[in-house]
């Protein structure tokens, strides 16, 4: 079996957590949050690789170069509620993904409650500020190891 690898993807403006509107983000930057991401796969039998664009293409191509990985957790920032093309490049590379946000984005304005990206995501993880990134990556994990026993 080996050890489950998971693409962790970060979107637009999540280079500037810990500075940008820590009322609604929090305080912790991403690089502490990839440190606990990075324990945490560890513990789960998962190892993990980081990738992070303000770029709507350059996430898309990146998609397509991880789809030989085990799982994807991803958090497409603004693009959750606009890109169908993010959309489209998960569904195509057909790799299990949980769609993650630090906010409860359903608790916030309205064009920011609907996800172009969750309906091809196994699952969705949002309101629990960096906890959000553990528990979609558990969740991922936990979803291939039932995936293989199957």
């Amino acid at each position: 079996m080996g050890t489950i690898r998971i693409a962790v993807i970060n979107g637009p403006n999540l280079n500037l957590l810990g500075e940008r509107e820590t009322g609604v983000y929090g305080e912790t930057d991403l690089g502490s949050i990839n440190s606990a991401i990075e324990s945490a796969a560890a513990q789960a039998g998962a190892s993990v690789e980081f990738f992070q664009s303000n770029g709507e293409g350059e996430i898309i191509d990146y998609l397509h170069r991880v789809r030989d990985f085990d799982g994807i957790v991803i958090n497409p920032g603004a693009y959750t509620h606009t890109s169908i093309a993010i959309r489209d490049a998960i569904s195509a590379v057909r790799v299990p993904a949980v769609e993650v946000h630090l906010s409860n984005i359903h608790a916030r304005e309205e064009f920011r409650r609907h996800s172009m990206t969750a309906p091809v995501c196994v699952g969705q993880v949002c309101g629990f500020g960096p906890y959000s990134y553990i528990a979609g990556l558990l969740a991922v994990v936990d979803h291939i190891k039932k995936m293989r026993q199957a």
